[in-house]
């Protein structure tokens, strides 16, 4: 198949194979556009995206894996390996970002325009393998009690992962021995979500539709509902809540009136006015000299006329001997 790449392009009559190669008789590069600008040292190529970033000009998550048409620039050397840097426009935004190749850690980094969406952690967490570095591998060569030793911690960690390894071809075995179920399975998920989604759409266009809007609908929860129904005339509590709050409030209402200060004011002003109305005129006739003192009518008032200082004197204290069964006292 080799000897007919040439037969599969067109020379034309004044074609002189003195001069070399077609591309050299038209005057082009063989990378066509791609070599616009190879006279500054800059090739064109696709460049896939290594990691998650994101982009500083639009905010937006680009994914590892797109693809770009990338300048590819020469700017370094790492010993005897070429340091490539690859400028990219954002599809989303105007804005171009630059990443370098770093030979020395095996990674890529970014210069300018973006930034990394950090999801490195340690392979030795969740029992990756982990390549020796050069310490550990010349170790091995040279210490034979090293090697010894490491091989046997390799062994014990061999036997240790021969359970979890185990369970996990079980369940693998069990969930896709039949290709076809399990194809079926996934597919009828997926066409029950996406009958779901399609549903909540057309909710939506109608929502938005009624209210002339033009926005984005976020999914319903039951705090959203709640705050739409204080919105309204009516309560947002249901029967059942209301049904609850006033079952409360009888179990905890007092069987007793309240004690407080204004409370036993008020109890007294009430108790007061209803013991003169019910007995009209109070007479107090313990001493010959008291009667005339008098609470008369319902209002309390008291008539003090004709009662001089010594007509009033301190009760007396009385004393009495209940032992000696007497009835007179001192």
């Amino acid at each position: 198949m080799g000897e007919r790449k040439g037969q599969n392009h067109y020379y034309p009559p004044d074609y002189d194979p003195k001069v070399g190669s077609l591309n050299k008789w038209h005057g082009t590069h063989a990378l066509r556009e791609r070599a616009r600008k190879i006279h500054l040292g800059i090739i064109i190529i696709r460049f896939e995206m290594p990691y998650n970033i994101w982009c500083d000009g639009c905010k937006n998550h680009i994914g590892m894996g797109v693809r770009y048409n990338a300048e590819k620039t020469k700017i370094g050397m790492y010993y005897s390996t070429p340091v490539y840097q690859f400028r990219m426009k954002c599809h989303l935004c105007d804005n171009h970002f630059e990443i370098k190749t770093d030979p020395a850690n095996l990674d890529y980094v970014i210069v300018s325009g973006a930034r990394r969406q950090e999801n490195r952690w340690d392979p030795t967490q969740n029992e990756q393998i982990v390549p020796e570095t050069k310490e550990v591998q010349k170790k091995l060569f040279d210490d034979p009690m090293y090697k010894l030793e490491h091989g046997a911690k390799d062994i014990k960690t061999a036997e240790d992962a021969k359970p979890v390894l185990g369970k996990l071809y079980e369940r693998n075995s069990s969930v896709w021995r039949d290709d076809f179920e399990a194809n079926s399975r996934l597919r009828a998920e997926f066409r029950s979500a996406k009958k779901q989604i399609k549903q909540q759409d057309d909710k939506d266009k109608v929502l938005l539709a009624k209210s002339s809007l033009d926005i984005a609908l976020l999914p319903e929860s039951d705090n959203d509902r709640r705050m739409a129904a204080l919105m309204r005339l009516h309560s947002a509590k249901s029967i059942a809540e209301k049904d609850q709050d006033r079952r409360f409030a009888i179990i905890n209402r007092p069987a007793l009136p309240s004690t407080s200060t204004g409370d036993k004011s008020k109890v007294k002003v009430v108790n007061a006015k209803l013991d003169a109305k019910n007995l009209g005129i109070v007479k107090r006739a313990a001493t010959p000299t008291a009667a005339a003192l008098t609470l008369t009518g319902a209002e309390g008032k008291t008539d003090l006329s004709g009662v001089s200082d010594a007509m009033v004197k301190k009760p007396k204290l009385l004393l009495c001997d209940y032992s000696s069964g007497s009835s007179d006292s001192d």
